[in-house]
Order: structure tokens, then sequence, then C-alpha cells
């Protein structure tokens, strides 16, 4: 069986995550992330509240089956050093996400944008980022990329960042490949 190939978004920022760490592939549908990112050798653990979607992923990562809009945080107290989200939006995970984010921990975000209405789906506006609100939802996290804009093909407005949760200074400096302090 052909899988979709994962997000070019996800691919090109993953090697701020650390080697062999913990992921949470958050609402991962039938997990074109889970597998890629285990396959590059993260401890990846998938949300989605599709059962018959995420079973075939059990091999290969842990799965949370939850309905993150109706019930509590699946994970609570659970801390991982990336957090992958794509083409989701549910406005009260914000807190809960955040504190699921490590101490030096990555953020990678991508989905759709206000301007997506005129393009297709979703078009509901509480399903569509609003100019800069990534940016503020990720206020006191050390933003690495932003970008919102038009996507050709398939037609569709996006809204992506990575933002690294601030880590003690060698350690991040590490992260980006930096000399350390005093060095």
């Amino acid at each position: 069986m052909e899988h979709s190939p994962p997000s070019y978004w996800v691919t090109r920022w993953s090697h701020l995550l650390p080697p062999g760490g913990s992921v949470l592939d958050l609402a991962c549908g039938s997990g074109r992330h889970v597998r890629w990112l285990a396959a590059q050798g993260w401890r990846v653990t998938g949300v989605e509240r599709n059962a018959a979607a995420v079973e075939p992923l059990r091999p290969l990562a842990e799965v949370v089956v939850a309905d993150l809009e109706a019930a509590p945080w699946p994970l609570p107290g659970r801390r991982f050093d990336g957090i992958v989200v794509t083409n989701y939006l549910w406005r009260p995970l914000w807190p809960a996400l955040l504190a699921a984010l490590a101490e030096g921990g990555v953020l990678i975000y991508e989905t759709f944008a206000s301007g997506q209405q005129h393009v297709g789906r979703p078009s509901r506006a509480e399903f569509l980022l609003e100019p800069g609100e990534l940016l503020r939802a990720c206020a006191g996290l050390r933003v690495v990329a932003f970008e919102d804009g038009f996507e050709p093909g398939p037609p569709r407005f996006v809204q992506r960042i990575v933002a690294v949760k601030s880590a003690p200074g060698a350690a991040a400096a590490a992260r980006y490949g930096l000399p350390g302090p005093g060095g």
C-alpha cells in the first residue's frame, strides 16, 4: 500500500529534532509523518480519533486513540522532544500542546490559513489561522522559521512555523550546531 509523502515543511526542519528523541504527531490521520519519523529513528507517538486509521501504525509507534476536541488532553504530564502538527487546528489545545513540549523541544506546525475559504476546504473560520496567529500562539518560544502564504499545487493558503522551547545555553547551541557559551 502506497502512503502519502511527508510534508516538505516537516522533512525540511526535522534536523532540529534530537536523534532518537520522542516526537508527538498530533491528529496524525493515517500516519504519513508517523511512518516517516519512525523510519528516521525517532520514537513516535501518534494521536488520532480514528482508531481504524491508526491501527496499522501500532508496530511503528505508540498510538493513542482520542478525540482531541471532545475529551481531555490524552497525554497529561508527558513531554516530547518534538511535536508535529499538519493540516489540523483546534485552538483550545494550544496550552496543552505547548506544555507537552520539553525544554529544547521543537514544534513543527503547518495548517490552513485565512484565504483558504476562497480556494477550497476547509472553509470555516474556526479551522483557518488568521494572519500571524501561529506567531502569537508561539510567543515565548524561539521562532526558527515562519511562512504565511499561498501554495499553488494543490492551491491552498497555509501558515507554518518552527519554534523551539528555550533550552540552557550549551544544549541550545548544540541543537543549532553553533559554538556553546564562551566558544
